[in-house]
């Protein structure tokens, strides 16, 4: 269906001539009426030929119905000041600029829920409507709905919160404010409705993430901190004098401890990363150097499971703005992903090739590819989550912490990269991160601004 374009204001001005014409004829005396009535019987009396006695019985008669029709008194109630503005139920330029100007999508309604206006924002959001249809033609929310009739009838309303279904949650918060025009008589009912729409998704998308986050952390460090707490109790008693035991328990009770310090880094690293996610580093990196640093610091993992781990090259010189330390934690986690969920004595190539951007950026492309089991597909959408992982029982026994590809995700946003896992059960595992060159001024064009500048330019 296709929206009908709001009403010109010429329209409007109409509408209130016709309201006063109607305010007009309703305020007539009963004077007017009855000579309105002599008149016409005096014109029928000459003009239809009717005998005096039938035009006299006539204007009797019409006389009666109108004593009849009118209240007592003799005279039409005159409409309140107040009734007489209830005609203009459609909102001014001033009011429809105003609107157009907010950010969050808003609707104006009359005080019976007619729909009068929507803002820019309103029709990009829930598509356009025809005004002079009821809001519940657009928006099919009880709450809402409910809402519109109570302010309507001058209730003043908390916020209203709903949740709109689909591909997507989104949570939007309603706020509906009666408002009255400036008339010399107050009215309980007001002139229009003023529903302001404001999407907090990210904010409750944000809480979630937030709330689970504390719950998982906590989750991770009860675990250690319990076979911590068990194992110091039963040394400090049953196992008090138990040589044969003391070590093995201790071993273990070293082992979680470390376990335990592993995740407090990796919290605070990601923390860490949070701070500063909107600040661009500015150093300079050459990631053809970084990947062979990364291999060597890993050499002692790889060889632990009999991993080959290569550098392919395809560029001798991969110059980026970024941050040398986090890019090698980048990398070593990918590398150190690769060998431990990899296959044994499996290989492990890194890739460095020249490659735009999806938005045509020039940038490298750094790829790890392993020949291991690979991921089922319904994994891979959330393998950046906090603590998520495909095998919990595997991961800790690897002495992950479920944090590094979260860390990883943080370190490529922040150095405007793009991350992209690619995986398939048999077939291995690819992850590509994308970072963008380091803009460079060419020779020619500082040797050409050089010579710009030189003296005879200047010259008259």
């Amino acid at each position: 269906m296709n929206p009908m374009p709001d009403r010109p204001e010429s329209n409007d001005a109409v509408r209130e001539a016709r309201g006063r014409l109607g305010e007009s004829i309703a305020e007539g005396r009963l004077q007017s009426v009855l000579i309105a009535a002599a008149v016409f019987w005096v014109v029928m009396l000459f003009a239809a030929d009717l005998s005096p006695a039938v035009a006299l019985f006539g204007f009797l008669a019409t006389g009666a119905a109108v004593l009849l029709a009118l209240p007592a008194g003799g005279k039409v109630a005159a409409p309140k000041a107040a009734d007489r503005l209830a005609v203009r139920r459609w909102p001014d330029i001033g009011m429809k600029l105003l609107l157009d100007g907010m950010e969050e999508p808003a609707f104006l309604t009359d005080a019976e829920g007619t729909l009068r206006y929507q803002n820019a924002a309103a029709a990009a959001e829930f598509g356009p409507a025809r005004m002079g249809d009821p809001l519940a033609f657009r928006l099919r929310v009880p709450e809402i709905l409910d809402a519109v009739q109570r302010a309507g009838n001058g209730e003043v309303l908390p916020p209203v919160r709903f949740v709109e279904r689909g591909a997507s949650e989104r949570h939007f918060v309603v706020r509906c404010s009666p408002l009255r025009l400036p008339r010399p008589e107050p009215r309980r009912r007001p002139d229009f409705v003023l529903l302001r729409f404001r999407d907090e998704s990210e904010a409750v998308r944000l809480d979630r993430m937030r709330s689970d986050f504390i719950a998982n952390a906590s989750h991770e460090l009860r675990t250690p901190l319990a076979s911590l707490t068990g194992f110091i109790e039963t040394l400090l008693g049953p196992a008090r004098r138990d040589e044969a035991n003391r070590e093995r328990f201790l071993a273990i009770m070293l082992e979680q401890a470390r376990r335990m310090g592993r995740l407090i880094d990796d919290l605070t690293s990601l923390s860490r990363l949070e701070m500063k996610a909107h600040v661009r580093p500015t150093g300079d990196v050459d990631l053809a150097e970084v990947l062979p640093a990364v291999v060597d610091m890993l050499a002692p993992v790889a060889a632990a499971r009999q991993v080959t781990v290569v550098v392919e090259e395809s560029v001798a010189n991969a110059s980026i703005a970024g941050d040398r330390d986090e890019l090698t934690q980048v990398f070593a986690n990918l590398v150190e992903n690769a060998v431990k969920y990899g296959r044994d004595a499996g290989r492990i190539v890194l890739g460095l090739a020249e490659e735009a951007g999806d938005d045509g950026r020039p940038g490298f492309r750094v790829s790890v590819t392993d020949d291991g089991p690979g991921i089922a597909a319904e994994h891979l959408p959330r393998l950046t989550e906090r603590f998520y992982r495909v095998d919990a029982a595997r991961s800790r026994e690897q002495r992950g912490t479920g944090l590094g590809l979260a860390i990883v995700k943080h370190i490529v946003n922040r150095h405007q990269g793009r991350l992209v896992i690619r995986s398939e059960v048999g077939s291995g595992t690819t992850v590509n991160v994308w970072l963008p060159r380091r803009p460079q001024l060419l020779d020619a064009e500082m040797t050409k601004e050089t010579d710009m500048l030189a003296p005879e330019h200047f010259k008259s």
